[in-house]
């Protein structure tokens, strides 16, 4: 009988802080929701946030992203900057095309910036946006005025022999609330980033299709198109910015093709993991020699 009431107390504990957790995710994404605008493109409806004044900046958002993380890469500048963070394919308000491709998500985001008025602007890639961002430049270099790899991914280093098998995201059981919640203990063993990090993932609900999207194809679309990703073809200013202790992001590439794209600035930092924690003020600084430098 004892263990029974333990065992019930240590349930409805988790149960509390489960909810608990989720409510302030979902009071969190509200602020961001009530912010949103969307427009009708030829490849349904795009959410996006767009605030700030000065050089544009079109931010391509990582997995379990959305107008809210992509929003929150650059938050802190819009006094600065004109933020633009659309939601990528199948991430809150942003339709799912059939047969969704990454060339199809940077056209989508030039019909935005058309709609914007916008005629270049500055491409921001973080983690898994980082494949939409180098295509964007790879295609629309005209409308680029620099590309921003923020502890992005990278295609291979040499010519893959064999495509990519499996999944490249988390598991479509995985992308509902409860199970991220459940996993989010192992976030700083797995991904070196704390476990609260789960407010800013849920909710899943909005994210599912979109998270199943870049495990299906856009991560691995380097991979499987790797002519498509010769970064050394970039006509566009490029400025890497990433963590050497980057659990996602393979820090080893990073530096490879910084080293490959002509004339790529970068910037390594020792520590700050996948969300390059405690680096902001530096960041701030190349970003702003950056623009100031290819504006």
């Amino acid at each position: 009988m004892i263990a029974l009431c333990i065992v019930g107390i240590i349930v409805l504990g988790l149960a509390i802080d489960f909810f608990v957790v989720r409510k302030i995710a979902m009071d969190r994404f509200a602020v961001y929701e009530a912010k949103a605008k969307s427009i009708n493109s030829s490849y349904g409806m795009i959410s996006y946030i767009d605030e700030g004044e000065g050089e544009a900046f079109l931010v391509c958002h990582g997995i379990t992203g959305g107008y809210d993380q992509g929003f929150d890469v650059l938050s802190g500048r819009t006094d600065d900057y004109r933020i633009i963070a659309p939601s990528r394919f199948g991430y809150p308000g942003t339709d799912m095309p059939e047969n969704s491709t990454v060339d199809m998500q940077v056209e989508a985001f030039i019909e935005l910036l058309d709609h914007l008025g916008i005629e270049k602007a500055f491409v921001v890639g973080t983690s898994a946006g980082g494949t939409v961002a180098q295509r964007f430049a790879l295609m629309y270099p005209e409308r680029c005025k620099g590309l921003v790899l923020y502890c992005s991914g990278y295609p291979a280093t040499e010519k893959p022999t064999k495509p990519v098998s499996g999944m490249t995201g988390p598991p479509k059981m995985l992308c509902n609330d409860f199970a991220m919640w459940m996993v989010s203990p192992l976030f700083p063993l797995i991904m070196g980033m704390e476990s609260s990090v789960i407010k800013q993932i849920m909710p899943m609900k909005e994210r599912r299709a979109g998270v199943v999207l870049d495990g299906k194809v856009v991560n691995k679309d380097p991979n499987d198109s790797y002519e498509n990703y010769d970064l050394r073809n970039i006509k566009v200013p490029v400025l890497i910015i990433h963590s050497e202790d980057d659990k996602l992001a393979d820090s080893e590439k990073a530096k490879y093709w910084s080293n490959e794209i002509p004339g790529c600035s970068s910037v390594f930092f020792s520590g700050g993991g996948h969300m390059m924690v405690g680096n902001s003020e530096e960041i701030d600084h190349v970003l702003d020699e950056f623009v100031e430098k290819n504006k």
